[in-house]
């Protein structure tokens, strides 16, 4: 049974969002309600600037810092890992109040969702997502909504494949997931971020333009004379390796021919199939292996299509990102646009629905073994707002 169907078949009674979450039982989606009152931790350490900055945060009597739940998905998750299901294919679905500070809007409001998790057929799974969420806008009366999408995968395969400097690794895979446009201000990631001088100045100027081998030999030298074999629990390797990112983002810009690759991977936008050609173009052009991130971004967008999903219709962009730290592959949204009950939608700046694959978080949320997860949440009060009738004039 479609979504649309549950909605129309459910009682008068019943809300539009029990109806949503009724036809995401039917389609197999076991509901989960997790506690409101959550542990601060996994939020700020492993959620996006924008939710960490909005948490409402408390302490109980033995210390620890707690928060109401900004959104589900986290405690969603912590839930499977603490049941009998952990590391099985499993799917639920929620509807429940979520509270996030938002400046003009009500801190507290209503998501509902789906999170499935263990299934290894990764590109069928997050083009099921995509589906249902596309059935959910469709039974709230939009018919015609606008489908964004993109693939952190894919940018963190091409800053592999450039075998950059970690300390480069690690801020433009940040500022990717932050949603800065790097496109804009890829030039400032590069620059010196140590302004004026330190006591490791001349250590860093001599390391400047090293590889790790010289490195490894210098700071292996001033330890030995110093009589140590680690500082703080850290190893030889490890301290060259911090004095290496160091001296690199002091010693200027990326390599030219890397800026370039770059910006020319940011600027592929538009239809689906026309990005995987211009993505293969790239990685032949360039001599990079991106064959499996590609690859698994062309086998999405075919299951996409077998679901009956016009994928001619659905913007790809390399430079897609939601913002949440814990995305590692697929995301999506869905934006309202053109009319739905003879109402013209707003702006489409917020989502109406946004999701996305996040297979890093189980182990970062304490699995023994990675376990693949992808999902998404709904904003039912904006869904609602949109589909009431057009007020009489008369």
């Amino acid at each position: 049974m479609t979504v649309t169907a549950a909605i129309d078949g459910a009682a008068g009674s019943a809300t539009w969002a029990d109806a949503l979450l009724l036809s995401f039982a039917q389609a197999g989606y076991v509901r989960a309600q997790p506690d409101i009152l959550q542990p601060a931790e996994p939020f700020l350490d492993l959620s996006g600037e924008d939710i960490r900055k909005s948490l409402y945060l408390t302490t109980d009597a033995s210390g620890e810092e707690l928060c109401l739940r900004p959104d589900l998905t986290i405690p969603v998750a912590r839930d499977y890992l603490a049941s009998g299901r952990a590391g099985q294919p499993a799917g639920f679905s929620y509807l429940g109040p979520v509270f996030r500070f938002r400046d003009g809007q009500p801190s507290q409001f209503l998501q509902a969702g789906i999170e499935s998790f263990g299934r290894q057929d990764r590109a069928a799974a997050d083009a099921e997502m995509l589906a249902l969420a596309l059935e959910a806008t469709s039974a709230f009366g939009l018919s015609d909504v606008e489908i964004r999408t993109g693939d952190v995968a894919l940018f963190s395969a091409l800053i592999d494949a450039l075998e950059l400097y970690p300390v480069w690794k690690r801020r433009l895979i940040k500022d990717f997931n932050r949603k800065v446009s790097l496109a804009h201000d890829i030039e400032q990631l590069t620059l010196a971020t140590a302004p004026g001088r330190n006591e490791y100045e001349g250590v860093l100027a001599a390391l400047a333009g090293s590889d790790r081998k010289a490195a490894l030999a210098l700071v292996t030298d001033l330890m030995s004379i110093a009589g140590t074999t680690n500082v703080g629990g850290r190893t030889v390797a490890e301290i060259a390796d911090r004095f290496l990112e160091q001296s690199t983002l002091k010693s200027g810009a990326l390599p030219p021919d890397a800026l370039a690759t770059i910006k020319r991977f940011l600027s592929i936008a538009g239809d689906p199939d026309d990005a995987v050609a211009q993505l293969r173009a790239l990685a032949d052009d360039t001599k990079l292996d991106l064959t499996a991130a590609i690859d698994q971004l062309e086998s999405r967008v075919g299951f996409m299509a077998a679901r009956g999903i016009d994928t001619s219709l659905t913007r790809f962009s390399t430079s897609f990102g939601r913002g949440l730290d814990y995305y590692t592959g697929f995301e999506f949204e869905l934006h309202a646009k053109g009319y739905a009950n003879g109402q013209i939608k707003g702006d489409g700046i917020e989502p109406l629905v946004a999701g996305g694959r996040y297979d890093g978080l189980m182990s970062q949320l304490g699995s023994a073994a990675p376990i693949p997860a992808v999902g998404f949440s709904v904003w039912i009060e904006a869904l609602t707002q949109l589909r009431k009738p057009a007020r009489s004039t008369s």
